[in-house]
């Protein structure tokens, strides 16, 4: 190579060694900047939360414009609170049981299904009635349809006549609170024990529960309500819905 080629060859490695210093220099000062930059944000969001508050809806309303356009959906990650529904797995064996043996019955899902025999126990338990009494009354009443109406008026799972006892549902919020399963279960269990103090028996009470031919509350006549199911022929009125109890003789 002649001596003007070899200068050629010097000065250009010695301009790309240059353009590389320099570019690394850049690098590490820009690297360099920008970590000074988010020492600083953290410090300013730790020192003023209410701008971190800020930030994450923002991020968080940024996500969500997202996951809407890509799913054609709106995001509401706490619907599932409003669902009265439980797993039946979590329930003891014999609740698990009747839950399973009603969603057969009556062709309806496990799930909310097992809420309401959970809310059954409990109310039971505490109003010392048979929870199984409760869930037959609600069988004969709705057939497990939270949203049934009778012609006269009676709305929900326990077919409660809304009119004559909205003050009931007012600590729950209004008369609308008849179709919230869970609420129409305890306003239902409230009529029901005041029917049996009035009355001085479960027998009566479940006839003052009904009412008179004229205006009943009730699909049927007390009688009905503990033969509701042909394996049901005699008092108590729950009796099937207590075999249905036995984990032994209803598999899960």
């Amino acid at each position: 190579m002649t001596a003007p080629g070899l200068k050629v060859t010097r000065a250009l490695r010695t301009f790309a060694s240059d353009v590389a210093s320099g570019f690394f220099e850049i690098s590490h000062s820009g690297l360099a900047l920008v970590g000074v930059a988010v020492v600083v944000a953290l410090s300013m969001l730790a020192a003023r939360p209410d701008l971190r508050q800020a930030g994450e809806a923002q991020l968080m309303t940024w996500l969500q414009a997202r996951q809407v356009a890509a799913l054609g959906l709106v995001p509401e990650l706490d619907a599932v609170d409003r669902a009265t529904a439980a797993n039946p797995k979590d329930l003891p064996k014999q609740q698990a049981a009747l839950a399973y043996w009603i969603s057969r019955k009556y062709r309806v899902a496990p799930e909310p299904v097992s809420a309401l025999v959970a809310e059954a126990f409990e109310v039971g338990q505490r109003t010392k009635l048979d929870p199984t009494l409760i869930l037959a009354v609600m069988a004969v009443e709705s057939g497990f349809n939270p949203f049934a109406q009778s012609p006269v008026g009676a709305q929900g799972l326990m077919q409660v006549m809304t009119g004559v006892h909205r003050d009931k549902y007012e600590v729950f919020g209004g008369n609308l609170a008849a179709f919230d399963p869970v609420t129409n279960l305890r306003v239902g269990v409230k009529v029901l024990q005041e029917c049996i103090q009035r009355a001085g028996s479960l027998q009566g009470g479940l006839k003052f529960y009904v009412g008179p031919p004229s205006c009943r509350t009730m699909v049927g006549t007390p009688t009905r309500c503990w033969r509701s199911i042909p394996a049901c022929r005699q008092w108590p009125a729950a009796t099937c819905f207590r075999r249905a109890c036995s984990a032994s003789t209803f598999s899960a």
